[in-house]
């Protein structure tokens, strides 16, 4: 199975580097740096996907890909 994509960007808001994961709902993590906040974010990913194991909830497949991936036909 291929890993998640995650995003990383700047906040003007919070002051910090958001990085979150669009296939997993509200899995995001904040870090003062870009390399801090993806080391979070993996970290949210791990407990995300414990409770919902826990839970009995269905765990998505890794289907999100930025447009600047897509290829037309695929």
């Amino acid at each position: 199975m291929k890993d998640y994509h995650i995003n990383i960007f700047y906040s003007d808001e919070d002051e910090g580097y958001i990085a979150d994961i669009p296939d997993l709902e509200a899995c995001s993590a904040f870090g003062n740096t870009p390399e801090e906040a993806l080391r979070e974010v993996e970290t949210a990913k791990q407990a995300w996907l414990e409770a919902a194991r826990q839970e009995g909830k269905p765990i998505p497949r890794p289907r999100y890909r930025p447009a600047i991936y897509q290829v037309v036909g695929n």
